[in-house]
């Protein structure tokens, strides 16, 4: 199954990355994920179920531990048709 993760990190800061901000880029880019668009005011990112799960598993974790006070996230099935994990 491939998967598309949509996330938002706050609080917002239009000056300046927060640092919550910069490590849920950072997660994402180092996911592995394919389609990664990363911007101000939303990021998306698809990819395999098992990759898309360790990823928000360490979005979630990471984010908030640099100062994230909410995620806002969701997860839609693309392509219930994709069998090989890691896709």
């Amino acid at each position: 199954m491939r998967l598309k993760v949509e996330f938002t990190t706050e609080p917002f800061d239009l000056d300046e990355a927060p640092a919550h901000a910069l490590v849920a880029r950072e997660v994402i880019e180092a996911a592995g994920l394919d389609g990664v668009d990363v911007g101000p005011f939303g990021n998306t990112a698809e990819g395999g179920t098992e990759a898309v799960i360790a990823a928000v598993d360490a979005l979630l974790r990471r984010s908030l531990g640099a100062g994230a006070t909410r995620i806002t996230l969701q997860v839609n099935v693309v392509d219930t048709a994709a069998d090989g994990e890691g896709a």
